[in-house]
């Protein structure tokens, strides 16, 4: 086995819908990461104790954003089940204690230190499903909570049962960030009509300027950076709708939008 490959071993899982679940794993020794990156997970079929299979033992590799700080003694992922995927239809039935591979080199540049202009003021995360995972580590640190002055997570989802994470994202800036920045969590469902809150996609909600009045804040190119993770169709279309409020994609260091591409 390759030296940056180190075998880790399920501590926890939690369903959050049907095809939506999160899992732990034991942290490798001397493992680091900045908030924001992702990591190659891998998965021997072989090694699942609940799958049922005769498949080979060649592991598969999928890349993963990172949901747990990076100070955490765990590590955490966030994970949706595609029926036909080779790798997450046998990654649902995890149990603990089953085995991974955790490929040790952290990849993506979805991070705070890659933002050198405009100077940080307000922090827009913009996230669809699983893409969540890198915005829960980022808020898990100090140093966001210190660098803006006020930060907003708006999380979209179909229902409301995939709205993950819920009850404890507005206690991260009580754990992470008393004395600093401000902090508004707006979730978004756009397939329940019942949903006493946002309901349309991000970019509708971006033109129509319904997103910017209901935090009662402006998408600046002066002040704002945004990060982005998600459905690749939300990413594209979202950042057209940035640029028509005249913000920039970030390059060099540079710039108000940067996105995350590991799909």
């Amino acid at each position: 086995m390759p030296e940056n490959i180190k075998t880790v071993t399920v501590t926890n899982i939690r369903q959050w819908a049907k095809t939506l679940f999160s899992f732990k794993v034991t942290r490798p020794d001397g493992f680091k990461f900045t908030a924001g990156q992702f990591v190659r997970l891998g998965l021997n079929p072989n090694t699942i104790k609940n799958l049922n299979t005769k498949d080979d033992n060649e592991t598969i590799f999928r890349a993963y954003s990172v949901v747990s700080s990076p100070y955490d003694e765990f590590i955490e992922f966030f994970s949706v089940v595609i029926p036909d995927g080779a790798f997450t239809s046998k990654l649902q039935y995890l149990q603990v204690g089953d085995s991974l591979e955790l490929d040790t080199t952290p990849y993506g540049f979805l991070t705070l230190p890659r933002y050198q202009a405009p100077v940080p003021k307000d922090l827009w995360l913009l996230a669809t499903g699983t893409g969540l995972a890198p915005f829960l580590s980022i808020l898990k640190t100090l140093d966001v909570w210190q660098t803006y002055q006020q930060i907003y997570l708006i999380y979209s989802a179909r229902t409301q049962q995939e709205l993950a994470y819920v009850e404890e994202i507005p206690q991260l800036k009580a754990t992470y960030g008393e004395d600093g920045a401000e902090f508004q969590f707006v979730p978004i469902v756009t397939r329940e009509a019942n949903f006493d809150g946002l309901k349309e996609r991000l970019p509708t909600l971006i033109l129509s300027g319904k997103l910017e009045n209901f935090v009662q804040q402006n998408l600046n190119p002066e002040t704002s950076h945004v990060m982005l993770c998600g459905n690749p169709q939300m990413v594209d279309d979202t950042k057209e709708a940035l640029k028509q409020k005249g913000l920039t994609m970030n390059r060099r260091g540079e710039g108000n939008i940067a996105v995350e591409n590991y799909w």
